[in-house]
C-alpha cells in the first residue's frame, strides 16, 4: 500500500509548523507560502507560535500518499496528540538543535513508543550559531536508543535537506496493512472476541479473500472533531479497516449515535471532497451532528453489511483503545466586565462549546458579584485562549476570579440537600469522577467499569441500578469546583485531591533550585536520571491545585529559563486542605475562597492580606481584610482612607476649631464604611495567589 500516515511532535518553537510548511512546498500540494504556519490557522496560533488545533494534510511524492497531522506541542492538549499518535504509524521527532529535549516531547515520545511508532529524530535550526547538532544527537541516542548516523540534520527555514526527510518517511514509516499485521493488538481491544462462528468465516472469505480479523465491517478511528455553522460536526477520521463513502448509515460506539455520513473529504490541506475513504486513508467525514459532544475525540465509527444480518453481540468488540471523556481539571468563575454583556456571553461561551468539548461552564449566583459562569478547562493555557477568543471573536471583555482544580469531599451529614436529592452521584457518573472514588475506596472489583460507562453513555443515569456497595462508597461524596462549595469544617470527612506526575528536565546546576521549589510546593520525588553528564530529568509528584498558578513561572526564573516541565493526571489522594475566606469590610467575599493546605494556611493568610491592601485602591473610608478559617480570623490588614485635610485653611483661632473639624470628618467616615461599598479590581483575582 503506498500510504504513509506520520505526525511532527516537537516542543513550542522547536518549528514543527514551520517544517510542515516546507513539506507542503516541496511536494507542490501549496505554492511557495509567503507567510509561516500555513496549517496554524488562528490569528492567535500566528501571533504566539504556538499550535492550538491539530491540522490533518495530504501530499504526494514520489508515488506516494504521505498523510500529515500537525499536532499541538502543548501539554494542554496532550489527550488529542494521543488520538493523533493512534491515527499513524510513525512520527517525526523535531528538536531544536539550540535548546535540547524538552520535558513535554519526552512525555509526547513515551506516548509514541507505546504506540510502537517508528520515530524518525531530526535536528532543526542547525544554522544557527547556538547549534549543538553533536550534543543534541548524542543525547538522542542514549534517551531513545537510535544511532547518530540515523539522525537527520535540517534547517526548515532554509528548506535545505526537506527531500531527504521527505524519503525517510516513505523508506522507514511502514504501510498501515504491515504496521497492523504486526502490532494488531493497537487496534483491537483487549479481551475481544477472537473466534466467529463458521458462518461468519465463510462471509468473510467470500467478501474479501483473506482471514483478517473482522474485514467485514469498516471502522474508523475519530482524532478529532471541529463544528463548522453550515456544515455541522466534521469528523476527522483514520479508516482502520475496509472503506466509508457518502450516504452510508454509520454507527458511533462511545456515543451510542447513529449518522448518515452526507460527505467524505480529505485535507490537501484544504477540503477536497473524495468518493470514498479507503483502509489506511485519514480524511474527514460530514456528520451533521449540532455539538462537537456528540461526535467524541477517540470514538469509534463503524458499519456493517446488513444484508449478511451477521450478529453483533458486543460492539465494545470493535473500539480502537485508547478512548478516554475529556474532562476539565481547572475550574474558574467567568464574569463580563460591562455586566450588560451577560446574555451575549452566555451566548459566546455556548457557540464556543460547539466547537470545543473540553469547555464546560454553568451559570452561578454570588451575592458580592451578581450573575457569573463557572467554567472548567483543561489547563491554564486553554483557559488563556478561552478568555482571548471571547475578546476577539465576540468583543467580549471577561473577568475570571482563582483558578481552582476539583476535589473529592466525604461528608459526615447525609441530610444535605444535595446528597439527599442524589444529585452528587449523578455528577460523579457524569463527569467520570466515580472511578477515582471507587479507586480510593478500593471497590474497583465490585462493578465493572464497562456498566458503569454503559449507565453513562445511554443517560440512564440511576442510582438504583448499582450495586448497594458501590452505591454506599458514593453517597457521601461531592464534587466541590471552588473555594466557595467547600463544606464547613465540622462536616467534612475526607478531602481527595488530584495528584500530578511532574517531569521535569533542566541542568544540574539548578538541582537544588528545582528541588527547593518542589518541595515548596508540597512535592514528592519518586526519581532523578541523568539524560547526560550536565542534564537530569526529576519525576515528581505534586498537588494539582499547588501548581495551576506559578509554579511553571517560578521553575522558569529559578532555572533562568533552561528547565522545561510535563504534567499528567496521576490519581486522587487524601490531604489536609481547609478552605480559607476572605473578609472586605465585614463581607465575605465567595469568589476570593480558597482551598489550602493547613500547614500553609496562616502564612497564606497573612500574604493575601497584605497584597489586597496593596491592589484594593484607597476608599473615603477605612477598610478591614480579612482572611479566616471557619469562624476563627488568621490574618487582617486595613486600607487606610482618603482623607482631605480639612485643617489645612484654619490659619489661626483656638485648637478645640481643629478638632471639632476632625471630629465632624470622622462621623463622616463612619457613615460612609457602613454604607459604601467596596470596589475590587478584576485583576486582584489572579494576582492574590500569585507568589513573588
Amino acid at each position: 500500500m503506498q500510504i504513509r500516515n506520520f505526525c511532527i511532535i516537537a516542543h513550542i518553537d522547536h518549528g514543527k509548523s514551520t517544517l510542515a510548511d516546507r513539506m507542503l512546498e516541496m511536494t507542490w500540494t501549496v505554492r511557495k507560502i509567503d507567510h509561516n504556519q500555513m496549517l496554524d490557522r488562528m490569528d492567535i496560533e500566528q501571533e504566539r507560535g504556538i499550535t492550538i488545533k491539530l491540522t490533518p494534510a495530504r501530499m504526494h511524492w514520489k508515488g506516494y500518499e504521505l498523510n500529515l497531522i500537525d499536532t499541538p506541542g502543548h501539554v494542554d492538549f496532550q489527550y488529542e496528540v494521543s488520538r493523533s499518535l493512534a491515527a499513524v504509524e510513525g512520527v517525526i521527532l523535531l528538536i531544536d538543535s539550540s535548546q535540547w529535549i524538552q520535558a513535554q516531547t519526552l512525555s509526547v515520545l513515551y506516548m509514541a513508543v507505546e504506540q510502537w511508532l517508528e520515530i524518525i529524530p531530526v535536528l532543526n535550526k542547525i544554522d544557527l550559531p547556538a547549534a549543538h547538532p553533536e550534543r543534541v544527537a548524542k543525547e538522542i541516542e542514549h534517551v531513545i536508543g537510535i544511532p547518530k548516523e540515523e539522525i537527520l540534520l535540517v534547517s526548515w527555514k532554509t528548506g535545505e535537506w526537506v527531500e531527504e526527510v521527505l524519503d525517510a518517511i516513505i523508506e522507514r514509516i511502514k504501510d498501515p496493512d504491515t504496521f497492523k499485521k504486526e502490532n494488531p493488538q493497537k487496534y483491537r481491544p483487549a479481551g475481544s472476541h477472537s473466534e466467529r462462528s463458521e458462518e461468519y468465516n465463510k462471509a468473510n472469505d467470500i467478501l474479501h479473500k483473506s482471514s483478517g480479523w473482522h474485514d467485514w465491517i469498516s471502522r474508523a478511528l475519530i482524532f478529532d472533531c471541529v463544528y463548522d455553522a453550515y456544515k455541522g460536526v466534521v469528523a476527522y477520521v483514520k479508516v482502520v479497516e475496509w472503506s466509508f463513502k457518502a450516504g452510508e448509515s454509520m454507527h458511533l460506539i462511545h456515543s451510542d449515535t447513529d449518522i448518515i455520513a452526507t460527505e467524505v473529504w480529505h485535507f490537501s490541506p484544504e477540503y477536497t471532497k473524495d468518493k470514498t475513504l479507503s483502509h489506511g486513508q485519514i480524511g474527514y467525514i460530514l456528520t451533521w451532528l449540532k455539538s462537537v459532544r456528540d461526535a467524541q475525540i477517540g470514538d469509534t465509527i463503524i458499519w456493517w453489511i446488513e444484508n449478511w444480518k451477521l450478529e453483533i453481540k458486543n460492539l465494545r468488540d470493535f473500539i480502537v483503545p485508547g478512548f478516554k471523556r475529556v474532562k476539565p481539571y481547572v475550574y474558574a468563575g467567568m464574569y463580563p466586565v460591562d455586566t450588560n454583556d451577560y446574555e451575549k456571553l452566555k451566548d459566546s461561551l455556548e457557540k464556543l462549546s460547539l466547537n470545543d468539548s473540553a469547555v464546560e461552564y454553568s451559570l452561578e449566583d454570588s451575592k458580592a458579584l451578581g450573575f457569573w459562569f463557572r467554567c472548567g478547562f483543561l489547563w491554564m493555557l486553554h483557559m488563556d485562549i478561552i478568555k482571548e477568543r471571547l475578546r476577539r471573536e465576540y468583543g467580549i471583555e471577561t473577568i475570571f476570579t482563582i483558578p481552582t482544580v476539583v476535589y473529592l469531599v466525604k461528608s459526615k451529614n447525609l441530610s444535605i440537600p444535595e446528597i439527599k436529592s442524589g444529585n452528587n452521584i449523578q455528577t460523579l457518573l457524569s463527569t467520570w469522577l466515580y472511578k477515582d472514588v471507587l479507586i480510593y475506596e478500593k471497590y474497583t472489583t465490585a462493578i465493572s467499569s464497562d456498566d458503569l460507562d454503559d449507565i453513562v453513555t445511554n443517560n440512564t443515569i440511576d442510582p438504583s441500578e448499582i450495586s448497594s456497595e458501590i452505591s454506599s462508597a458514593l453517597t457521601p461524596r461531592i464534587v466541590v469546583k471552588s473555594g466557595s462549595d467547600l463544606l464547613d469544617q465540622g462536616i467534612m470527612d475526607i478531602i481527595l485531591e488530584p495528584i500530578a506526575e511532574v517531569e521535569i528536565v533542566g541542568p544540574k546546576e539548578y538541582a537544588g533550585n528545582i528541588m527547593a521549589l518542589s518541595n515548596e510546593y508540597r512535592g514528592s520525588l519518586k526519581s532523578m536520571d541523568y539524560l547526560d553528564e550536565n542534564r537530569v530529568v526529576w519525576k515528581y509528584e505534586l498537588p494539582f491545585g499547588e501548581i495551576i498558578i506559578d509554579f511553571y513561572d517560578r521553575l522558569k526564573s529559578a532555572t533562568k529559563g533552561y528547565a522545561t516541565m510535563n504534567y499528567e493526571f496521576k490519581r486522587y489522594q487524601e490531604a489536609d486542605l481547609v478552605k480559607m475566606d476572605i473578609w472586605i469590610n465585614n463581607e465575605k467575599v465567595e469568589a476570593l475562597s480558597w482551598i489550602v493546605h493547613k500547614d500553609k494556611v496562616y502564612y497564606l493568610g497573612r500574604e493575601v492580606t497584605e497584597k489586597l491592601k496593596t491592589l484594593i485602591p484607597k476608599h473615603l473610608f477605612t477598610i478591614p481584610v480579612q482572611a479566616g478559617v471557619g469562624t476563627k480570623i488568621i490574618a487582617r490588614e486595613t486600607i487606610p482612607a482618603m482623607r482631605k485635610d480639612v485643617i489645612a485653611k484654619c490659619y489661626g483661632g483656638d485648637v478645640t476649631r481643629k478638632r471639632k473639624l476632625l471630629a465632624k470628618q470622622k462621623e463622616g467616615k463612619k457613615k460612609m464604611k457602613a454604607l459604601g461599598n467596596v470596589n475590587v479590581p478584576w485583576d486582584v483575582f489572579i494576582k492574590m495567589v500569585t507568589r513573588d
